[in-house]
């Protein structure tokens, strides 16, 4: 069926808190040390989001950001959608404070949980309400405070995550520009890698979970870089056979920011020159949501993004989950 209109993404948005937690330091609460974070990692610094700093502060700032660039009002929002591992309660979603926070009284909304990948899957979901000609304005937002769900004596985890949010705006477009495609996956069957354990209805609060350190992030490291290199070059491969294109028809790969290492077995992977990689993991670590829209709209404001471009984005995270999308800026 020919599609009369596309999802073009308007503006794009983002905020990262201004606290910030060096690698020195983290020397100073665990064994760990800046040559090591940086060499298994990449990561100099991340972002920390202040004492009463929720994730629904950040998502409406980075909202406010996106609209900014923009000639659409709070009002003129039809929906928003929160992409988020750390929202402010289990209920009501975190997307239902930000639509009240920034006056978009005309708008539905809703979060969607797919950890780090969530930004993927918001603009595939978003894209899809354009398309149909429900929708013209769609806010997808993508807001960690991971801080929050991490266990600052586990060196393991503690030094990856940090907090943020990016935003972008889709609207309507013609047929041959915009969001040209996208792929989606998960393999459930390894929730264990990459989850948090208690708090909910598996494993209610109890003073037994909070004894056991039940309501942190866990993480089992080397099965999920194991993963992510795998996942992460399947995901680009099959969205660019997909769409007809090949890696040297991509002006710009923008993979979820988890770690240098994994970033470069992607450029190895489809040698793609590391100009057209956008990596901004060494300032705010891992902020999973948040870490693709926040690099999308730092390379977009540092110019690297220009009109025809093909930007490919990509993400890997808790499901374990997958997904990559083509865009013809």
């Amino acid at each position: 069926m020919t599609k009369n209109v596309s999802a073009i993404i308007e503006s794009v948005g983002a905020y990262a808190p201004p606290n910030i937690l060096t690698n020195a330091d983290l020397e100073k609460m665990v064994d760990t040390s800046d040559e090591w974070i940086i060499e298994r990692t990449g990561i100099k610094e991340r972002r920390i989001a202040s004492e009463g700093m929720s994730t629904s502060d950040l998502a409406t700032k980075a909202a406010l950001s996106c609209l900014s660039s923009s000639s659409i009002e709070p009002e003129d929002i039809d929906l928003i959608i929160v992409a988020t591992a750390s929202p402010d309660y289990a209920f009501p979603a975190t997307a239902c404070l930000v639509q009240h926070a920034l006056g978009a009284t005309n708008a539905a909304a809703f979060d969607v949980e797919i950890g780090c990948t969530g930004f993927i899957y918001g603009l595939a979901i978003g894209s899809q309400f354009i398309v149909s000609e429900t929708y013209e304005n769609v806010l997808v937002i993508g807001a960690e405070t991971l801080s929050r769900l991490i266990n600052w004596e586990d060196r393991n985890t503690c030094v990856l995550f940090g907090d943020g949010a990016g935003a972008a705006l889709l609207t309507p477009g013609k047929p041959d520009e915009g969001i040209l495609g996208f792929h989606l996956g998960v393999d459930g069957s390894q929730e264990e890698v990459l989850y948090l354990p208690a708090g909910l209805s598996k494993l209610p609060a109890s003073h037994d979970t909070v004894d056991q350190g039940l309501h942190y992030v866990h993480m089992e490291g080397r099965a999920v870089f194991k993963f992510a290199v795998t996942t992460m070059n399947n995901a680009v491969s099959k969205l660019l056979e997909q769409i007809g294109k090949t890696p040297e028809d991509v002006d710009l790969l923008i993979p979820h920011q988890a770690n240098i290492r994994i970033i470069n077995s992607a450029i190895q992977r489809f040698q793609i020159p590391r100009e057209k990689v956008m990596i901004n993991i060494e300032k705010y670590g891992n902020t999973s949501s948040a870490s693709i829209p926040i690099a999308l709209y730092e390379a977009h404001e540092q110019g690297r993004i220009n009109k025809g471009d093909l930007v490919i984005l990509v993400g890997f995270g808790a499901g374990l989950s997958w997904g990559s999308i083509a865009i013809k800026w």
